[in-house]
């Protein structure tokens, strides 16, 4: 049986979206494995501000994620870190909404967001990390092309404890290679 996965876009994000990022940042299940700063309460207002500032910079690139089906925003992703000079940037995704997790969006959305670095960005390198307890976003940045480059012990702190983190990345020939097959 083959799964059908919903038509994924992308949005650009504002402060109205502070509604549904605050549910999203008061539950620590989709927190757990996401930026530092979310590990801490926030107010609507920090939220807004936050969401009002993203999209107006030059080293990072941020879009809502919306399904075909409702239009609804369950998540955001993009590419963080820019560098102009060594052509890469660091790659980050959350899917909020937890009933659309397992369900392949995030492997999807990540190749959709890789494409645009490398195709329209023209980025050379995208990397990440990413918790080693969180095999369903590590399988989905395999489905999308990224190799494995190392770990980084002990980097991240959730939940009163030191977790690894793997190092994962993606060049723009390895791309193109995935892409023509």
């Amino acid at each position: 049986m083959t799964l059908s996965l919903p038509e994924i876009h992308f949005r650009p994000l504002d402060g109205n979206d502070a509604d549904i990022f605050s549910v999203w940042l008061s539950d620590p299940e989709v927190t757990r494995f996401s930026l530092s700063s979310f590990q801490f309460p926030q107010s609507k207002v920090d939220i807004s501000q936050w969401l009002n500032t993203i999209n107006g910079s030059k080293s990072n690139v941020s879009f809502g994620i919306t399904l075909g089906e409702t239009g609804a925003l369950i998540g955001y992703a993009g590419i963080a870190s820019i560098s102009s000079l060594n052509r890469c940037g660091e790659y980050f995704i959350m899917i909020g909404s937890k009933e659309h997790w397992g369900r392949g969006i995030g492997s999807q959305v990540t190749k959709k967001v890789v494409e645009y670095g490398f195709e329209t960005l023209g980025l050379h390198r995208i990397e990440l990390t990413a918790f080693a307890n969180n095999p369903g976003a590590i399988k989905a940045y395999e489905n999308a092309g990224f190799q494995h480059e190392g770990v980084k012990r002990e980097s991240g702190f959730r939940q009163g404890k030191f977790f690894d983190k793997v190092q994962m990345g993606i060049i723009v020939h390895d791309w193109l290679t995935l892409k023509e097959s």
